[in-house]
Order: structure tokens, then C-alpha cells, then sequence
């Protein structure tokens, strides 16, 4: 895993959550640090629809990633009270579906940003 790569994603993330604080909508923060990372260099996709296939059939929008940095890492956001086993999933859920190796977790509507923040890895590999 780019160790490197998920500082400075984390480090953006820190700096938007520092700079708005708790309280706005999740497109808000997804804006600002969609903003923060593409303008640190990084490839930033945003809203990435992510297809469901079941058995034969390919069903489009299935799902949409928040934030896909670098093309591996995965950044779902929130603006919750508390994370829960339903937002665990639907990372893990991401990471599956598209392969990627590594997803961050991160709910703004926290006092410290660090408390709002979860590292998932993937070792489930597509054959």
C-alpha cells in the first residue's frame, strides 16, 4: 500500500475539516477536497459510477464512489453522527466490486477529524 499516498490524502482531508469544520453537507466537503487533492497533482475522479454485475447482466450505476484518488484509493465520505456497520460495508462493498486495494472512510461531523477517520485494505484479489 502507497502509505505516502493516503498522508496526503488524509493530510487534504485534515485541512478542509479544519478549515470548514463540523456541520456542512457531505458535497461540500467532497468539493473542497476533490479541490485540495487536484490541486496537489493527484488524478481525482469524482461521483465514479460503479457497475453491478449478477450473473450475465451488467447493471450501470449500481453504485457511486465518492472520490477515486490515483485510480486505487477510495474515499467515501460522511457527515454522520456516528459510523456504523452499514458504511463499513458499503466501503468494503466498493473496494470488492472495483478491485481497488485501499479505501478511507472519513466522517466530517466530528470535533477531531482523526476520530471520523477509518483504513480499509482489500485483500480479496478478482481472478
Amino acid at each position: 500500500m502507497d502509505n505516502k499516498l493516503t498522508e496526503k490524502i488524509i493530510g487534504a482531508a485534515i485541512e478542509v475539516h479544519r478549515t470548514l469544520g463540523p456541520g456542512l453537507l457531505e458535497s461540500a466537503y467532497q468539493e473542497c477536497l476533490l479541490f485540495e487533492l487536484t490541486s496537489k497533482g493527484f488524478k481525482v475522479e469524482k461521483e465514479l459510477a460503479l457497475p453491478i454485475v449478477y450473473k450475465d447482466i451488467k447493471l450501470d450505476h449500481g453504485y457511486r464512489i465518492d472520490l477515486l484518488v490515483e485510480d486505487q484509493i477510495v474515499i467515501e465520505l460522511k457527515t454522520v453522527e456516528y459510523l456504523t456497520d452499514v458504511h463499513t460495508a458499503q466501503i468494503l462493498t466498493y473496494l470488492k466490486l472495483g478491485n481497488y486495494p485501499l479505501g478511507l472512510l472519513i466522517n466530517f461531523h466530528t470535533t477531531l477529524l482523526k476520530n471520523g477517520l477509518k483504513r480499509y485494505i482489500n485483500n480479496v484479489k478478482k481472478k
